[in-house]
């Protein structure tokens, strides 16, 4: 089949409880809203291209005591379920991956916390949310868009831009979704982590999920754990970069998915006009939290 024939049209997008989705997450959104966890589950959230693959390969090795093989299984998106995944992407819908599943199962969740489904905190799941800094967000975000058929046409970076100030983009507005996450963190739980803190000091963080997870592995397992999750170890494995989604899903000789990783990259891409409208805006719609962002290291 040619290339031509291979392209899947882009998808759209469609308001839903005042966040905009996916016209296929949209369309199965009640049923994804009534799914009910068993206790056991682990849901780890985050907004698009802020770590959260990085978070489901630490988890997953944890889970099975730092065993590369065990964890080479199974493409990272049939060992981790994507909650609100569609069949657009994947054979089978989340929700159909889920009732193949035994709990205790690793879900994530792109969703912000007031449409995550409510039996997650009712049952006390252990949730784990990443968040990266807003700069690098969305320049992470924006060269995901271009090479996915998963998300609508981005434009050109500066009307790409425009759209995340304003929450234009798929799961929403990035500001609202990681103060949704941190102003709940304790009454439910959450372990919150940031991007820069696992670049900066991954064994640390991985010692926090260990502990959330209420998990003690040894030293040894750790180290090695923090081995198979440096970026350059992932983006090399085959069941971590995604290299097995098709290319009329992920076109990833258009940008990788798995594309730095870096800290800091955004100055490549902001002029100091934009940083500093960028900031004025942030400034504005952040002010009631103190939410220790970095933006380089």
């Amino acid at each position: 089949m040619s290339d031509d024939q291979t392209v899947m049209p882009r998808a759209l997008l469609v308001p839903v409880k005042g966040i905009l989705l996916p016209d296929h997450i949209a369309k199965g959104f009640d049923a994804v809203s009534a799914f009910c966890p068993h206790p056991s589950d682990i849901l780890i959230a985050a907004y698009p291209k802020s770590g959260s693959t990085w978070t489901q390969e630490i988890v997953d090795l944890l889970l099975h005591d730092g065993d590369a093989e065990i964890c080479r299984r199974a493409p990272i998106i049939e060992r981790t379920v994507l909650l609100e995944s569609t069949t657009r992407i994947r054979r089978r819908s989340g929700l159909d991956q889920l009732k193949e599943m035994d709990p205790p199962r690793v879900i994530k969740t792109h969703l912000p916390l007031h449409m995550v489904p409510a039996g997650f905190g009712e049952n006390k799941c252990k949730t784990i949310y990443v968040a990266r800094n807003a700069k690098d967000t969305a320049v992470s975000f924006y060269y995901f868009c271009q090479m996915t058929t998963f998300s609508p046409e981005t434009g050109p970076w500066e009307s790409f831009i425009q759209k995340f100030m304003h929450g234009e983009l798929a799961w929403g507005n990035w500001h609202d979704h990681v103060k949704g996450y941190w102003e709940e963190r304790e009454k439910r739980d959450i372990l919150f982590l940031f991007y820069e803190d696992m670049k900066e000091n991954p064994r640390r963080e991985v010692e926090r999920i260990m502990k959330h997870l209420d998990l003690s592995l040894s030293d040894e397992v750790i180290s090695r754990i923090v081995e198979l999750t440096t970026f350059k170890k992932m983006k090399d494995n085959p069941m971590v970069n995604q290299s097995f989604v098709p290319k009329e899903i992920y076109n990833q000789s258009i940008s990788k998915f798995m594309r730095k990783g870096e800290v800091g990259d955004w100055k490549n891409h902001f002029t100091p006009e934009k940083a500093a409208e960028f900031d004025e805006d942030y400034e504005k719609k952040m002010k009631q939290v103190n939410i220790p962002f970095r933006t380089q290291l």
